[in-house]
């Protein structure tokens, strides 16, 4: 079952309850989707445990009607009305069993916890011995049964387990930001390497980046990599640099996610495509052959291009991918938009003051500024490897946080009284 399922019913169920005056009547309404905290700092001050988000009056009250929800649906469908539509209810149920079926081994649990503890004020030295080790092994089922109901209620996006575009460009900072652009590039390399994913290069221009960009395809690779867009800070003093004093310059990361070809359609008379000769270096066919390919979509005005391959085809190819991760990336924000009066967009204006990253050489620290977090060791960092792995962790974990206080928050407002 899929997670997003199931809270996509929850909140719509919640919507139509509330408007029914608190009637067991469930509808579908509209669906529930994770926004893309990707580069806005997130609300979660700090990462709550499980034990901590259960004893949130917010979570209790949400657990309780949820469950009452589910049992309105039961019996609905298990009344003597059967010239009532019910396709809602048994939806509702098909999709919340795996959930309360959980809830309901951890109430069996929490029963257990208050027999053993009865057992705990025996004289017998034995027998509460006994119900100590019952206790222990209680509340280890408890703890892991909790996590269970929060990872069964965190949403996924709808990307998630998409393939990507990675598209990095150097922002300010001159000569300097377009190295540490080619750094950053090579970063995400070697990650893409150390995780087992494909990385094919799409466009990347030598002697210093600009603007590069790849192709990343592999289990989770979006879900991994999505928290890098935004804009990257670093404050190092460059090896040109004669006084000794510290340059600040910037590059920005966006982190596309590849659609499929049902979840995009291009209709091919919407596209501009033109040809030209490769710049730069690159050997003979460089300003010799038309191989370099820009295609525009005409309705929007994206535009991607490729020249990094010899042949037009392949260049041709390659475009047509980046330029249909932009196109699904734009789909998804006005989706977001829909739902959230203010987009989180991952490029701004890529000045020093829009950072969500700060590597400061000096200091050798990294900051990710969105949740705090400060590792040291930029060199390792930047080899893209179990230091990079662990920041995006760590970002995930806040981000699921968030998204289950949304969720709380969300069927709060939509049944305020609770019912």
């Amino acid at each position: 079952m899929a997670r997003s399922s199931v809270v996509r019913f929850l909140v719509s169920a919640a919507r139509t309850t509330a408007a029914a005056g608190g009637a067991a009547c469930l509808g579908t309404g509209l669906g529930y989707r994770r926004t893309l905290r990707t580069a806005a700092r997130l609300m979660v001050a700090k990462l709550l445990s499980a034990e901590e988000l259960f004893a949130k009056k917010s979570f209790q009250d949400f657990l309780s009607n949820t469950e009452k929800q589910y049992r309105h649906a039961l019996d609905a469908i298990n009344s003597d009305d059967h010239e009532r539509d019910l396709r809602d209810q048994r939806a509702l149920v098909s999709r919340l069993a795996p959930l309360m079926q959980v809830i309901h081994e951890l109430h069996i649990k929490h029963q257990e916890v208050t027999e053993t503890e009865a057992l705990l004020k025996e004289e017998d030295p034995a027998l509460r011995e006994l119900a100590e080790l019952e206790k222990q092994s209680c509340l280890q089922d408890i703890k892991a049964l909790r996590q269970t109901v929060l990872t069964l209620l965190v949403p996924e996006d709808e990307a998630d387990q998409s393939d990507l575009v990675l598209e990095v460009t150097a922002g300010v900072g001159g000569q300097e930001a377009m190295l540490f652009t080619a750094e950053l590039f090579d970063m995400y390399e070697n990650f893409a390497q150390h995780n087992g994913w494909s990385f094919d290069v799409l466009e990347h221009m030598t002697r210093g980046v600009r603007h590069a960009s790849a192709s990343i395809s592999g289990p989770a690779s979006y879900k991994r990599m999505k928290f890098e867009g935004g804009v990257h800070r670093v404050q190092r003093i460059p090896k040109t640099e004669k006084q000794g004093r510290i340059h600040t310059s910037t590059m920005t990361v966006a982190v596309l996610p590849q659609p499929t070809e049902i979840s995009l359609t291009i209709n091919p008379k919407d596209l501009k495509i033109e040809t030209k000769r490769a710049s730069g270096a690159g050997g003979q066919h460089v300003n010799t052959t038309d191989s370099a390919v820009r295609v525009v979509h005409l309705p929007t005005g994206v535009a991607a291009e490729c020249q990094q391959e010899r042949s037009q085809l392949k260049n041709k190819e390659k475009a047509m991918q980046s330029l249909r991760a932009k196109l699904y990336s734009m789909k998804l924000e006005e989706e977001t938009s829909k739902r959230y009066h203010q987009r989180k967009v991952q490029i701004g204006t890529r000045g020093r003051s829009e950072k969500i990253r700060t590597y400061n050489f000096p200091q050798d620290r990294i900051t990710d500024h969105r949740i705090s977090l400060t590792v040291h060791d930029v060199r390792r960092f930047l080899l893209g490897e179990d230091l990079l792995g662990h920041m995006n962790s760590a970002l995930q974990d806040f981000s699921d946080q968030e998204a289950l206080m949304e969720l709380f928050e969300g069927a709060r407002q939509a049944d305020p009284s609770g019912v």
